[in-house]
């Protein structure tokens, strides 16, 4: 059985991505965690319903269509850090980058209290509610984010995993999970999900074409043959995503674009703006635009050398760290790029005055990271104050523009016609109630080209186009956190005392406890896991209660008495008294926390330093001190340790500053700023600038400023979404050839058109191959709804037979590849009966009964060698069969299974030659090459996908699985073994003994 279920990207405009996989069992899988720009809170109702039946989370991309709520799920909803989740290296620290950056820029992605619990709230305290629905949750800290990602289980391409189940998750009875490569993202997956006779492929945003960093997608191999490979061929169930793009170009038409658009801005003085994510297609652009600039001035092109270019985002340096040591999750061609550089550079420090300074393919000389708002500030006040234009390329993120630098240039570049701003994608539509994003509206500019187009052409003679903006007026708001004051706070007070009542009264084992961050608690932030040595529940939550009112003190909160509770005797002076009747667990006890100890196996933990002697602990602390305050690098010399939190550190003092500064050294902005050879002193100008902390900590609400913008700028657009296109799809889904095929991810124009499309091609395969009218093909097309479950189960006849005793002794079970496989030849008789085997005849007997009764009845014998037209079951069929999985079959409770028995004697004969010989596996060309080197032969690999041994014997595997040997040589002429005579047959009977070896000959029974 295999349902599917939309909860988000299906027949919308949202890019948002989550999707419920519901298989045999009870097991389900939930594929991405996907937000879009609107961070609505409402549309994660039906995914919160979700979470306690869920099985395992699977992730596809580091973005935040699929996994931008993430964190929010981790820190909000109870139960979900218990769920195993499986993603790829790359999209594990990509997407922790991510969240990292969104969370940061914005208070948006915090989102705010529902106002049905605030009215809750305000109703038991019988006070008025409020019409307040701006009142913020708490976003996760940083090292939240770090923790939240450090959950999730790696895997590598092709390595088949069996995962572990939730603990509220049924047994998963061998589901198997594979992740391919998808392209569009670094470490982007398909995912091949296999459980019992299901085989699904989730494919969503992939790209077949190959790109200047991501390779294509694995649908036909590494080698680009033309037949998909056969873990990903003809599937029960192909989920495909049915967002293309409106108009594909090669990639060398794309690129030319793109820096011809750039070169036009900048050497007429503008600055470019090009918004970009964070983490996934923002490797491709910064890819090609440093590149671009190392070629333009090595040709001396005075306009780019002139310019400058920018990368900004917060955690833009994480982000391009973790893709330097990530080269062999991307193209072949990066991997050999760095491999000529480190190769230039190992014999530049061989030879004495060899130059060896070439950067590797993300070392960037040209392109300047910038992570703090002080010096996008100081960047954009430059070009102000300029008295003679300069060029400058900024890349941004968002690529919505509704948070991240992006929209503080935008601000900045908005009023002059020299500017340009060029969209790398087709924003999408959010479901949000305040308008398209500010990329979809200039988008739609962009298309409607009212205020008049400027056609420019490249080198190649290829044309594009740059749109007027004609000071048209874009409305923009701007989000801050704001500190909650008189009647707000006392609302957020009374929903946190709410939430931590409804916390109390909940006792089902594995419910979270209500934790706090901050200040206070703002809602069940995660799920804690059970110990041999934990406390009972009670204790736990007095725990976490005494945490919250610890931190409460410090900050300075009020808090009511009923908040408090026990705690009220140590928060609160001149209370020496508690009434504990009708209280539970702790309520009932002195609020005395005992502090546990750590041990290991080898018996508790000893800090030394809690063993120091007076004048030692002095001594520790005046070197501390002197580390402090010693501006220079010389502990952070080579072979010298380092202190934690002073690495990277340059100077100023271990003031409210010091956390910004140890944040920004785990960054690569001094790689950088010294490799920048065309920023001087302006680079550390820019390194010295620090932004001020955020003063708001505590509770907070969210606070919409409008700010209209008047646009002169012109508006480009560059397709690099690196998504495919309708050829890709219609040249493959008949190569995939799957059973069913569900298009999800699209809007509800392309999704039906792909559909209709799709109905054609599989409908006319179909009637290639069988008899299959029109409307058998259509029905295998699916296009469901947000929240529709579609039935895709695959299409199988089996039933379930009762085995005997004696039946089940006789079987000779062979493993393959895990699976154990038989052939049976058995005698079908109707439930409750088995054969009775005597002298020449054979008969049958109720299970449970006298068997001389049956002989003595010989009308009932002679009965039993017919078939009975009247009853539906076949008394007396032969079965020759050859099964490893088991299907069931609807039947009534009260019915029992028919029983499979042995032959009797008479018949064993007649049908002995009914069971053939099978040969079962999977032959891999590159094993049996292993094997036949072994055995002191010549093989290897020509062409595509045949393996030549000794030079005479061919061996190809087919799509349909077949092998075929092919013998070059001439057996039947003389000659010998020196003209591939003898010599060849032997060659050639050798190569079939291995393949026969390789498989598993069950031969029949």
């Amino acid at each position: 059985m295999f349902t599917f279920r939309p909860l988000l990207g299906a027949l919308s405009e949202s890019p948002a991505s989550q999707s419920l996989l519901e298989l045999d069992g009870g097991v389900k899988i939930l594929v991405d965690v996907g937000w879009d720009e609107s961070f609505d809170v409402e549309m994660l109702r039906e995914l919160e319903k979700q979470i306690p039946t869920l099985s395992l989370i699977l992730l596809t991309h580091a973005t935040v269509s699929h996994l931008g709520a993430y964190a929010h799920c981790c820190k909000h909803f109870p139960l979900f850090t218990r769920i195993p989740v499986y993603a790829t290296r790359p999209v594990v620290d990509l997407g922790r980058t991510l969240t990292q950056d969104l969370y940061a820029s914005t208070p948006l992605a915090a989102t705010t209290i529902p106002p049905a619990s605030i009215a809750e709230a305000s109703f038991t305290y019988a006070q008025a509610p409020t019409a307040a629905n701006n009142l913020l949750l708490q976003p996760p800290t940083h090292e939240e984010i770090a923790r939240y990602f450090s959950l999730i289980q790696p895997l590598k391409y092709s390595q088949p995993h069996q995962p572990l189940p939730s603990p509220f998750s049924p047994p998963l009875n061998g589901l198997t999970i594979t992740a391919y490569n998808s392209g569009h993202t670094l470490g982007g997956t398909i995912w091949h999900i296999q459980h019992g006779l299901e085989s699904i492929v989730y494919a969503v945003d992939w790209n077949q074409g190959r790109e200047n960093v991501f390779a294509g997608a694995a649908w036909l191999g590494g080698g680009g043959g033309a037949e998909v490979i056969e873990q990903l061929r003809k599937p029960t169930a192909l989920v495909c995503s049915s967002r293309t793009p409106e108009t594909a170009l090669p990639r060398a038409r794309r690129d030319e674009q793109l820096l011809e658009s750039i070169k036009l801005c900048i050497s007429r003085g503008g600055t470019v703006l090009i918004p970009v994510d964070s983490s996934a297609r923002v490797l491709e652009l910064a890819y090609l635009i440093e590149h671009a600039w190392r070629a333009e001035v090595a040709r001396d092109n005075e306009v780019f050398k002139s310019a400058n270019v920018y990368l900004a985002g917060r955690s833009i340096g994480s982000t391009m760290r973790n893709a330097r040591s990530m080269l062999e999750w991307m193209d072949d061609s990066i991997v050999r790029e760095f491999e000529a550089v480190a190769g230039g550079a190992r014999q530049g420090q061989a030879g004495s005055g060899a130059k060896a300074k070439d950067a590797g393919p993300f070392d960037f000389k040209y392109l300047r990271l910038l992570e703090r708002k002080a010096q996008i500030e100081r960047v954009l006040q430059q070009a102000a104050e300029a008295t003679e234009p300069k060029g400058r390329v900024i890349l941004a993120t968002d690529a919505s523009m509704e948070w991240g630098f992006s929209r503080d240039v935008l601000y900045a570049i908005a009023g002059d016609a020299r500017n340009l701003v060029i969209l790398t994608e087709k924003p999408s539509a959010s479901s949000r109630g305040r308008g398209p994003s500010i990329a979809r509206t200039l988008w739609e500019w962009w298309k409607e080209r009212k205020d008049g187009v400027a056609v420019e052409e490249t080198t190649s003679g290829d044309t594009f186009e740059q749109v007027y903006a004609g000071g048209r007026e874009l409305d923009l708001a701007d989000a801050t956190r704001q500190a909650l004051e008189g009647g707000e706070l006392d609302v957020y007070q009374q929903w946190l005392a709410t939430q931590r009542q409804l916390q109390a009264t909940l006792q089902t084992s594995g419910t979270a406890a209500f934790e706090s961050s901050a200040d206070v608690v703002d809602d069940a932030s995660e799920t804690t896991t059970e110990s041999d040595e934990s406390e009972t529940e009670q204790q736990g939550k007095a725990l976490n209660v005494s945490t919250t009112m610890g931190q409460a003190s410090r900050k300075k909160v009020v808090l009511k008495d009923e908040d408090l509770g026990v705690m009220i005797l140590l928060k609160k002076k001149g209370v020496y008294d508690f009434d504990v009747r009708g209280k539970k667990g702790r309520e009932r006890m002195f609020p005395v926390v005992i502090r546990r100890r750590r041990a290991d196996e080898f018996g508790e933990l000893i800090r030394p330093e809690d063993y120091l002697r007076a004048e030692e602990r002095e001594d520790a602390e005046q070197q501390d001190d002197r580390q402090q305050q010693d501006g220079t690098r010389q502990e952070q010399g080579l072979g010298k340790k380092r202190r934690f939190d002073d690495v990277g550190a340059v100077k100023g003092p271990s003031g409210p500053n010091k956390r910004t500064q140890v944040r920004r050294a785990s960054s690569d902005e001094p790689e950088t700023a010294s490799a920048h050879a065309d920023s001087g002193a302006s680079g550390d100008e820019l390194d010295e600038l620090e932004d001020e902390e955020e003063s708001v900590i505590g509770p907070a609400k969210l606070v919409i400023t409008p700010r209209p913008v008047t646009v002169n700028f012109r508006i480009a657009f560059v397709d690099f979404s690196g998504l495919h296109d309708k050829r890709s799809l219609t040249m493959l889904i008949p190569l995939i050839q799957p059973r069913k095929l569900i298009l999800v991810a699209g809007s509800e124009d392309e999704t039906t058109a792909l559909a209709a499309d799709c109905r054609k091609l599989l409908g006319a395969q179909l009637a290639s191959d069988s008899s299959s009218n029109h409307q058998t093909a259509a029905a295998d097309v699916f296009a469901p709804a947000i929240g529709v479950s579609i039935d895709a189960s695959v299409d199988t006849n089996a039933w379930v037979v009762k085995l005997t005793d004696s039946f089940v002794k006789r079987l000779k079970w062979q493993s393959v590849r895990g699976l154990g496989i038989v052939t049976v030849t058995g005698l079908l008789l109707p439930g409750g009966q088995v054969a009775i085997q005597g002298d020449g005849t054979a008969s049958t007997a109720t299970e449970g009964g006298s068997g001389d009764a049956a002989d003595n009845d010989q009308d009932a014998a002679n009965k039993r060698q017919k078939l009975d037209s009247n009853n539906n079951q076949q008394d007396g069929a032969l079965v020759t069969t050859s099964t490893s999985t088991a299907l069931t079959t609807t039947k009534s409770p009260a019915a029992q299974p028919p029983t499979l028995d042995v032959l009797p004697p008479t018949l064993a004969s007649a049908v002995r030659a009914a069971a053939q010989p099978l040969h079962v596996g999977d032959l891999r060309l590159a094993d049996l090459r292993r094997e036949m080197l072994k055995a002191g032969h010549k093989a290897e690999f020509r062409g595509e996908g045949t393996l030549v041994v000794d030079g005479t014997v061919a061996v190809r595997k087919t799509a349909a699985g077949r092998v075929e040997i092919e013998n070059v040589g001439f057996p039947w002429f003389a000659g010998g073994a020196g003209r591939g005579g003898a010599g060849g047959m032997a060659t050639f009977y050798e190569v079939r003994r291995m393949i026969y070896e390789g498989l598993a000959v069950v031969a029949g029974a």
